[in-house]
């Protein structure tokens, strides 16, 4: 049978052959695979390179890489991702959390110093991972999150409680259709922004995530007009919108706030250096 050492060998190279991944992302994989199977932590790998798997582990690890072989993201497989110190829960019902995301987590908290009482919407939540971090770094922030889909609210209601975070309502809305009066400080959002027709769909790990939550129109902005447009309604003077878009996105989305009645109009950029997050503060009603 392969012990811990073949394993990483021999994983790594076919992940590299077939997905063309970079050594050092092939060989996180193939660790995060084997904690997966054998329930360890990574030092426990580096400890026992000679370790053999006994049979049940070797099959399961096999058919784990074998779906990563074809594209599966490594994220489906494990059940679990990351993100701003946390682990959430992640489904083929939601977009896989990216580092690029974290960003407007970092600019909200900003905008909400600790032991302030705000309300606080986010919009399209998914796996909740904004509204969840948001939430649990200023617990005295009265949180509402909203998606669309009953499949990514359950998650998102999953991930609340295995963080033991409380400050979050969750509702079933497309976008503010499940709102009348309600007034926020804050709303944030990252709405879906590629192009229908753009060949990334088809590619990747977005192919094994919801169509839905990716794709908005001709030039990906059909959601971001939408909730920009109906954004003054829901917010209290002085509050903020930001969203996260597309690298190319930046100035249009900066001009849609501006014909809203948007100020302190901002881009900020993300761990590539692109504009990633944009956003504005509503001061007159």
């Amino acid at each position: 049978m392969p012990t811990i050492a073949d394993i990483q060998q021999g994983g790594a190279r076919q992940l590299i052959a077939a997905l063309e991944l970079d050594k050092e992302t092939a060989r996180i994989e193939i660790q995060c695979l084997l904690q997966h199977v054998l329930g360890v932590p990574k030092a426990y790998l580096l400890a026992h390179p000679e370790q053999v798997l006994s049979a049940d582990q070797a099959v399961v690890h096999a058919a784990l890489l074998q779906r990563r072989l074809c594209g599966e993201p490594i994220a489906h497989l494990l059940g679990e991702r990351e993100f701003f110190g946390l682990n959430f829960k992640v489904t083929p019902a939601t977009l896989i959390p990216r580092p690029d995301t974290e960003l407007i987590v970092e600019l909200a908290l900003q905008r909400l110093p600790p032991n302030s009482v705000h309300q606080v919407l986010d919009m399209g939540t998914g796996s909740g991972i904004i509204a969840l971090c948001i939430a649990h770094s200023r617990r005295n922030v009265s949180m509402v999150a909203v998606d669309a889909s009953p499949e990514a609210l359950a998650v998102a209601m999953q991930n609340a409680s295995r963080l033991d975070v409380r400050n979050v309502t969750f509702l079933q809305s497309d976008w503010f259709s499940a709102f009348d009066t309600e007034r926020f400080d804050l709303i944030v959002s990252n709405p879906p922004y590629i192009e229908d027709a753009d060949e990334h769909l088809n590619q990747g790990d977005l192919r094994f995530e919801p169509i839905t939550a990716l794709a908005s129109g001709v030039d990906g902005l059909d959601d971001i007009r939408r909730i920009v447009k109906q954004a003054p309604r829901y917010l209290n003077e002085n509050g903020w919108l930001m969203l996260e878009h597309g690298y190319n996105q930046a100035e249009a989305v900066c001009e849609l706030l501006d014909q809203s009645g948007f100020t302190s109009i901002f881009s900020e950029k993300d761990l590539s250096g692109i504009d990633r997050v944009s956003g504005g503060k509503l001061i007159n009603q």
